[in-house]
């Protein structure tokens, strides 16, 4: 299939389309138990916020400045951690974010990464300020 060929709508997953389009998670999360950002090699920067309830995910924010493929990723993540077991979270993978969308371009796998790596900073954070819990009332999350 040649690129003229290519219809967005028509040729991408209905998941891909849903992730990629959706808005709904994107903002700043204030006073979030667990926050990662990450820059890639192409630029795009993510910053995932994360809400613990229980060591359960709460709630999922996300900052993206990049592509429609970044924000898929970002949506595919907190819509795979949303509700999970912290433990669980840290189960997520860049390939299951890609088996999710489906119809990720090849060549944007590395936004599937980017992501990943977005919430696993979270998660460490997280974990960080429940083994400090004095670094929360100084802000060094």
């Amino acid at each position: 299939m040649s690129e003229q060929d290519f219809n967005f709508f028509q040729d991408h997953s209905r998941n891909y389309l849903e992730m990629a389009l959706k808005t709904d998670k994107q903002e700043l999360m204030e006073n979030p138990d667990g926050y990662g950002k990450r820059t890639g090699v192409c630029g795009d920067t993510v910053a995932i916020y994360l809400k613990i309830h229980q060591k359960r995910v709460a709630a999922v924010s996300y900052q993206v400045d990049g592509c429609i493929n970044t924000n898929a990723c970002c949506n595919t993540v907190a819509h795979l951690v949303e509700g999970k077991h912290v433990d669980t979270a840290w189960g997520i993978t860049p390939e299951e974010i890609m088996d999710f969308l489906e119809t990720l371009p090849p060549a944007h796998t590395h936004c599937a990464e980017l992501a990943v790596g977005a919430l696993y900073l979270a998660l460490s954070r997280y974990q960080e300020l429940e083994r400090s819990p004095w670094k929360r009332m100084y802000g060094k999350n």
